[in-house]
């Protein structure tokens, strides 16, 4: 019986660690879009293995300096697009802009 207390006990805080560990991406990932000037300067995106390619209205907007701080590895500016290197976070921010639109 112990044994089960214990195990129930262990699940639950596995859980709660899961749950906490999601809603921090959630954050970072609400600070990305700011940082690439809100949602509303994002036309479109894409990703291609670890990188993040994203279209904007006004590239100016685009605070790089703070995006580097939240974990890109690289960021390439050509023209009106960034291409942020993220590793595998690239697909959840795809994703994460594409449900905001």
């Amino acid at each position: 019986m112990e044994y089960v207390i214990i195990g129930i006990v262990l699940i639950i805080v596995l859980l709660a660690i899961l749950k906490a560990t999601r809603k921090d991406a959630s954050l970072d990932l609400n600070k990305l879009v700011e940082y690439l000037g809100g949602k509303d300067n994002i036309i479109q995106t894409e990703f291609k293995l670890s990188r993040f390619v994203v279209t904007l209205k006004d590239v100016q907007k685009a605070n790089k300096d703070a995006i580097q701080k939240l974990g890109a590895k690289g960021i390439v500016e050509i023209e009106n697009q960034l291409k942020i290197i993220l590793g595998p976070e690239s697909k959840q921010l795809k994703k994460f802009i594409d449900e905001l639109k």
